[in-house]
């Protein structure tokens, strides 16, 4: 890693200029701080396309939709033929052809690949995005695409895809890659790295609770698993260093048809092009 550098929650590197930003506001505004934080929270940072995905890319149909519950706008991907469709949702600052690798083997399987960037991710317009927008694009695709028989998230995607299908979603399967847990855990490991005082976790979700309504927790992992009654694969690496593997054995907990897969030395993103993996996949699925 950098010495410029550390990792924010997900995995982003936060530039030590960022850091050193939100330490003086802490001194100066408690206010301040919050919001300054709530705005890199809800900033997702837009990557360029790797090689690996550019086939996906170019051999994919692209359209845009308009999602009316959170008046934006986002790119659908339709890739493959099938007369089968699954879902694929990517994670915070990814992008709808980030499991490629996935996809293309789903495609051989005969499925039609359905994915999006979310707003404010990849080709989608926008520079903020929470989970609730991630939620409400994959119902809106439900009713343009679907149905769709499976559903696959990574990371934050997997976690909209469990809150998903709690808001209805109905496939047959599902499953999660890395997905986070704790809604409070994921704001404060992002308060942590910004080296800030515990206490503005609290601040920044009463901040979110105020903004957007509701509670924060509700949109937990766990607590959407709860109500889940299709089987759900939870697949985590043990050495995630992003998205603690915890997480992973507290969803599979709660979850009345659960069923863990944990690998080793793969971390958060290698995760989701790893062979035995996508065989794992495979054989849950059909």
């Amino acid at each position: 890693m950098s010495k410029n550098k550390t990792k924010a929650s997900g995995g982003q590197p936060i530039p030590k200029i960022i850091i050193g930003m939100a330490q003086f506001l802490q001194v100066v505004s408690p206010k301040l701080t919050t919001l300054f934080a709530a705005k890199l929270f809800t900033t997702p940072i837009k990557h360029k396309m790797p090689k690996r995905e550019l086939a996906m890319d170019q051999n994919s149909q692209q359209y845009t939709l308009w999602v009316p519950a959170i008046h934006k706008e986002i790119v659908m991907y339709t890739y493959g033929s099938g007369a089968k469709k699954i879902l694929l949702v990517h994670g915070w600052s990814g992008r709808g052809t980030q499991l490629v690798k996935i996809a293309d083997e789903l495609i051989k399987k005969g499925f039609m690949i359905i994915s999006f960037d979310a707003p404010a991710h990849g080709k989608s317009k926008g520079n903020f995005s929470i989970m609730t927008e991630f939620i409400a694009s994959i119902l809106e695709l439900e009713k343009i695409q679907g149905p769709f028989e499976y559903a696959i998230g990574h990371s934050l995607g997997g976690m909209s895809v469990l809150n998903a299908i709690q808001q209805k979603l109905i496939v047959k399967k599902a499953i999660t890659i890395g997905s986070g847990d704790i809604i409070q855990d994921i704001i404060d490991d992002f308060i942590h790295k910004l080296k800030l005082k515990p206490i503005f976790g609290l601040h920044l979700k009463n901040h979110f609770e105020t903004k957007f309504g509701g509670k924060m927790d509700d949109y937990s992992a766990y607590k959407a698993a709860e109500n889940i009654n299709i089987p759900v694969l939870v697949i985590h690496d043990a050495d995630d260093a992003d998205v603690s593997v915890q997480s992973a054995y507290h969803i599979e907990k709660h979850l009345k048809e659960g069923e863990l897969f944990i690998t080793e030395g793969l971390g958060h993103r290698k995760i989701l092009g790893d062979d035995a993996v996508i065989e794992k996949i495979n054989s849950f699925l059909t």
